[in-house]
């Protein structure tokens, strides 16, 4: 059952709160805003009676901001910061042609960072800001305008398209090998993954036919590459994109112990992959959608070449 709505107090009312907590009184904030002292105390009562709290203890002249008060104006200067912002995009030239990237930092150095030359080439006057948080965005709290996020597609309330798909293969250290002859000798090593892929291994196990444990044994890693480097470093069972666990195969740095090809017939919807994800709304933005058909045109079925050292 949804709450009801929340009675949002006059953005004026508001305003006077804020100047009154970053200026300590009443009549300070009062010649901030060049109104009279009983104007604010009016504001303050108006927005004192709609919330159902008291804001501010009074001290002769002086005001000391309640419990309440103090939690409140963390969200009201964050609302404020965030109309500033919106007002300077909208206005500024270098703000309508900024787009803030995020994404995940695995996509971000096999495959974006080496063709972004591309899209610079298409949008030559864009101003690329590039993130690189794991999860996915507060694309409000966080200013960012578009990400490429690694999962399964399901990010309810946004628009998401695959972009390519990220298979992995179950690897291990060559001294662990001898001990995983069938898939149910999983549950008896460490299982490794990244924190964004903490329901991966149950995908796989149940594809294996084999039912994870309440109290498997697991490490989970901030991304992709530390969780590697731990499979290379033999702390357990990784799963590690195929692209670089051919690599690794082939190097015998790392051994494929059930074979390379047990997960090649998952179902597509276990299979992760990379997804341009967005609000529908920032589509809006002309910046924003150009960016969005470069990467929907682009062919990502292979990794960028590398880029040059220094």
């Amino acid at each position: 059952m949804q709450s009801p709505p929340v009675r949002l107090p006059p953005l004026n009312a508001l305003r006077v709160f804020w100047a009154v907590m970053r200026r300590g009184s009443f009549r300070a904030a009062a010649a901030e805003l060049s109104v009279s002292p009983q104007a604010v105390s009016q504001q303050i009562k108006l927005l004192e009676d709609i919330l159902g709290v008291a804001l501010f203890l009074r001290r002769g002249r002086a005001v000391d901001p309640t419990e309440q008060a103090i939690l409140l104006s963390h969200f009201v200067q964050a609302g404020f910061d965030e109309f500033a912002e919106g007002v300077r995009r909208v206005t500024s030239v270098a703000g309508r042609h900024r787009i803030t990237l995020n994404v995940s930092p695995y996509f971000a150095t096999r495959y974006l960072i080496g063709r972004l030359d591309r899209f610079r080439a298409r949008m030559p006057g864009a101003d690329l800001r590039l993130t690189t948080m794991v999860a996915l965005p507060d694309f409000i709290s966080d200013d960012v305008d578009v990400s490429i996020q690694w999962g399964f597609g399901d990010w309810p309330g946004m628009e998401a398209h695959l972009l390519v798909r990220d298979p992995k293969l179950i690897c291990c250290a060559p001294a662990l090998a001898a001990a995983i002859r069938r898939p149910d000798d999983l549950l008896r090593q460490t299982l490794l993954h990244p924190v964004s892929a903490g329901t991966y291994w149950p995908r796989v196990l149940r594809h294996l036919g084999v039912s994870l444990p309440d109290q498997a044994g697991e490490i989970a890693f901030q991304d992709a590459d530390s969780m590697r480097q731990a499979t290379l470093a033999g702390m357990g069972v990784g799963l590690v994109s195929r692209g670089d666990a051919v690599e690794d195969l082939d190097s015998g740095r790392l051994v494929a112990p059930l074979g390379a090809e047990v997960l090649a017939d998952m179902a597509a919807g276990d299979v992760p992959g990379f997804y341009l994800v967005l609000p529908r709304a920032h589509r809006r933005m002309k910046t924003v959608a150009t960016f969005c058909d470069w990467v929907l045109a682009e062919d990502w079925s292979a990794p960028a070449t590398p880029l040059p050292p220094g």
